[in-house]
C-alpha cells in the first residue's frame, strides 16, 4: 500500500493545491452570488447587494472565526516580544493586527464597488487590477528597502502586461456602455481609494513578515491569517454597530447605509441561507491569503496567481451559472480576458519552474 506524502512546504505542488481549492470555493462563491441577488420574477431570492454583503459575511466571518479559534491560530512563536500592561506579546503583532483592519475595510468596499454607477464587470477589473499593480509595487519598495532579496523575473513582469491586458479588455469593453459615471462619482472615488489604500498596506504588511523571517523558520502563515482575522472581526462587528445606529446619532441618511441598516432590522427571509452560502466565501478567505504568502515567491508572482486564478474561476462561475440557472453566457469581453490570462499564465509557469529551482537550492 502506497502512502501519499503531504506537498512540502513552498513546493510547486502545494501551490497547485491552493489554486485548486482557491477556485473550487470561488467558483461556488460566484454562483451564490448571482443566485442569491437573481431577481425574484425568475425565481431567485432577490437579495439587494447590502442584504448579500451582511448576510454572506456573517457567514464567511463565522467560519474563519471557527477554524482559528478551534485550532488556536493566535500563538505566534516569536522571537521579539513588547510589553504591555505587564503582558508580553510577539512583536509580530503589532503589524499583523492593522492588517487584519485592512482587511476590514476591504471586504465591504469590495461588494460596495458593485453597488456604484458602473457594471459590475468594471468593479471587478478595477478591483483586480489594482492588486496586480499593488503587489508589483510592493516588491519594489522592498527591494528598495532590502527586504526583498529575490528578484522578480522578467516572465513575471510580462505576465503582469498581460494580465492587465486582461482586465483591461473588460474595462474598454464595459466603460462605454456603462462605467462612464464612475469618475464623477465621489463615493465611487472614496470608496476606490479606501479599497486601494487598504490592500496596499495589508499586502506590504503579508510580504514583509513572509520576507523577513529567519531563515529555515516555519513559516506560520495558519497563525497570521489567524491574527489577522480576529482584528478584522472585531473592526467589522464595531462597524456594523456605529453603521447601524448612524442614522439614529448622526442623521446619517446615505441609501446605501440605509439599505444595509434594513438588511440587519427587517432580515430577508432567506438570510440564514445566504449566511450559510457565506461559508464557502470565508474558506476562500483560507486559501487567499495564502496563496499571497506563499513561500519564495515574489509579491508579484503571488498577486498574480491570486487573481488570475480569481478571474478564471469568475468565468466558470458565469457558465455553470447559465448551465444550472439559465444566466447569460459569458461576454465577447469575457472570452478575450481569458485568452490574456491563458497567455499570462504561460509566463507565470516559466517563472514558476525558476522559484522552485531557486528554493531548492
Amino acid at each position: 500500500m502506497t502512502t501519499v506524502k503531504p506537498s512540502s512546504e513552498g513546493s510547486t505542488r502545494r501551490l497547485v493545491q491552493l489554486c485548486a481549492g482557491y477556485f473550487f470555493f470561488y467558483v461556488i462563491t460566484g454562483i451564490f452570488v448571482k443566485y442569491f441577488q437573481g431577481k425574484r420574477e425568475f425565481g431567485f431570492p432577490g437579495m439587494n447587494d447590502f442584504e448579500y454583503l451582511a448576510y454572506s459575511t456573517l457567514g464567511a466571518n463565522a467560519t474563519c472565526a471557527a477554524v482559528v479559534l478551534a485550532k488556536r491560530w493566535f500563538h505566534i512563536r516569536s522571537e521579539d516580544f513588547f510589553t504591555l500592561f505587564g503582558k508580553s506579546y510577539p512583536r509580530e503583532y503589532l503589524y499583523i493586527i492593522p492588517s487584519g483592519v485592512c482587511t476590514a475595510v476591504v471586504i465591504p468596499a469590495t461588494t460596495l464597488m458593485y453597488s456604484l454607477p458602473i457594471s459590475v464587470m468594471v468593479a471587478m477589473v478595477i478591483m483586480r487590477g489594482s492588486v496586480i499593480v499593488i503587489s508589483r509595487l510592493v516588491d519594489a519598495i522592498q527591494i528598495r528597502q532590502g527586504i526583498l532579496t529575490k528578484k522578480v523575473y522578467r516572465e513575471e513582469n510580462i505576465a503582469v502586461v498581460f494580465a492587465l491586458c486582461a482586465v483591461g479588455v473588460h474595462l474598454l469593453w464595459d466603460t462605454g456602455q456603462d462605467g462612464s459615471g464612475f469618475l464623477s462619482s465621489p463615493m465611487a472615488i472614496i470608496i476606490l481609494v479606501s479599497y486601494v489604500v487598504a490592500y496596499s498596506i495589508r499586502i506590504y504588511i503579508m510580504n514583509y513578515y513572509k520576507n523577513t523571517r529567519s531563515l529555515g523558520a516555519p513559516s506560520q502563515n495558519e497563525m497570521f491569517f489567524g491574527v489577522e482575522q480576529i482584528a478584522a472581526s472585531a473592526t467589522m462587528i464595531s462597524a456594523v454597530v456605529l453603521l447601524v445606529g448612524a442614522p439614529k446619532w448622526f442623521g446619517w441618511s446615505a441609501p446605501q447605509l440605509l439599505k444595509f441598516q434594513a438588511a440587519v432590522f427587517h432580515p430577508h427571509p432567506s438570510w440564514w441561507v445566504a449566511a450559510s452560502s457565506g461559508i464557502s466565501f470565508g474558506i476562500v478567505a483560507f486559501f487567499s491569503v495564502f496563496i499571497f504568502m506563499f513561500r519564495g515567491r515574489t509579491a508579484t508572482f503571488a498577486g498574480l496567481v491570486n487573481r488570475l486564478t480569481s478571474l478564471v474561476a469568475g468565468t466558470m462561475a458565469t457558465v455553470l451559472f447559465f448551465l444550472l440557472f439559465g444566466g447569460k453566457l459569458p461576454s465577447a469581453a469575457d472570452w478575450g480576458s481569458l485568452g490574456f490570462i491563458l497567455v499570462a499564465v504561460f509566463f507565470l509557469t516559466m517563472a514558476e519552474r525558476r522559484h522552485a529551482a531557486e528554493l531548492a537550492h
